[in-house]
């Protein structure tokens, strides 16, 4: 401990920072659902009691929902290899975020959720880590893994696991930044099947965001990662990206992703850097900017409102701030209580517009989104989410 401060200063260099008071000796703790005041009670919730509700669901394995915490209970689970906008800063370090995590699925879900950070980077032994686990919880939130491994590992656990399994900064961005693009389309007067968009980013979020907005019959849209847009011409493409290339750019657009933002209606950013003036400048009258690298936004929200009827960022010092909180609690929620076995598309759509639809008649320009401390949102997520994983038949 001890230090080379000098006389009179104090030794602890985190003193003066409100941050660090927050996660001084972390955020969470286990808390029994129980007390032990006696000998009976001592018996009932460990040995010899817990002997037959062991037994009782060694026969009859359902009854782990109603005599166990594990289907209440989501793990978020990461590597530390893709960590907000510091990067591979690995499990460690990692592990006050995904703390975090677990308290917004406390605070806005009334979910445990449980922090579990992997020194690994390999997919197997990712998806065995986790496999070997999920018999203790309800649900796995995948977090902050880098892509394009995020996209096997949730894959493959989606197979192989029958509990909803989500990487959130996939779906969680795409579903809210969905959310979002419905009601500025309304602002704007547009139907968003006549928007034509320009992502900025191939990674985790531009891809699930892709395939979110083509699913909901998003007009034309283009891809572009740091060597340009996406398209039929480009080389060593990863299949993920090679999906991008079958999927999206229908006009066969082969430039950079400034030429591309010339008369498009939408800007999503989801890569970071910096988009000039004149790019913002060239885009269509009353378009929509959405601009989600975090803390600095790829386009200075300021220079955007010259230009776009709408702007959006991550920051939660701005209005219409794009955050996956509004999602992500909702979802598990919904999905844990309908006792759901994956989280579909459709469950994803679903959120979308509940989330939409409880700004409603209030949109506006500077209100495309609820704010992330408003309390209908994940209740009114978790009630659509539930009722569509019930109405496909994914629940049981």
């Amino acid at each position: 401990m001890g230090g080379t401060e000098e006389p009179g200063h104090s030794t602890d260099r985190f003193a003066d920072d409100p941050a660090f008071a927050v996660h001084d000796g972390g955020k969470l703790r286990v808390t029994p659902t129980r007390s032990i005041d006696s000998i009976a009670d001592l018996a009932l919730t460990y040995t010899p009691g817990v002997a037959r509700v062991s037994s009782a669901i060694a026969a009859e394995p359902a009854l782990a929902r109603r005599f166990t915490w594990a289907p209440r209970v989501v793990a978020v689970v990461s590597d530390g290899s893709a960590v907000l906008g510091l990067g591979d800063i690995g499990p460690a370090a990692s592990l006050p975020v995904m703390e975090g995590k677990a308290c917004l699925f406390s605070e806005f879900a009334g979910l445990s959720a449980v922090p579990i950070v992997l020194a690994t980077k390999d997919v197997d032994e990712i998806v065995e880590a986790v496999a070997a686990i999920a018999p203790s919880f309800g649900g796995i939130n995948l977090e902050d893994i880098s892509a394009p491994r995020c996209f096997e590992i949730e894959s493959r656990l989606r197979e192989r696991l029958d509990i909803p399994v989500m990487h959130d900064d996939q779906h969680g961005t795409a579903i809210v930044v969905l959310a979002a693009l419905r009601n500025a389309a309304k602002v704007v007067g547009r139907e968003i099947g006549s928007l034509r968009v320009v992502v900025a980013g191939a990674g985790a979020a531009g891809v699930a965001c892709t395939k979110i907005l083509l699913e909901a019959g998003i007009g034309d849209i283009a891809v572009a990662d740091s060597k340009g847009i996406l398209h039929a011409g480009r080389e060593d493409l990863t299949p993920i990206k090679q999906w991008l290339v079958d999927s999206t750019n229908r006009s066969g657009f082969a430039g950079t992703m400034i030429d591309a933002l010339a008369g498009a209606d939408v800007y999503l950013g989801l890569s970071g850097g910096t988009v000039p003036e004149a790019a913002i400048a060239s885009m269509a009258p009353g378009c929509i900017v959405f601009s989600l690298a975090n803390p600095i936004p790829e386009v200075d929200p300021d220079m955007a409102a010259r230009y776009a009827a709408v702007v959006a960022t991550g920051r939660s010092d701005l209005p219409n701030q794009i955050n996956n909180v509004l999602a992500f609690p909702g979802i598990f929620r919904g999905a844990i209580d309908a006792g759901a076995h994956s989280i579909t598309e459709e469950m994803k759509l679903a959120a979308a517009t509940a989330i939409a639809d409880v700004v409603g008649d209030d949109v506006r320009p500077d209100y495309i989104v609820p704010s992330p401390l408003d309390r209908r949102v994940a209740e009114a997520v978790a009630a659509a989410v539930a009722a569509c994983a019930r109405e496909q038949g994914v629940t049981g």
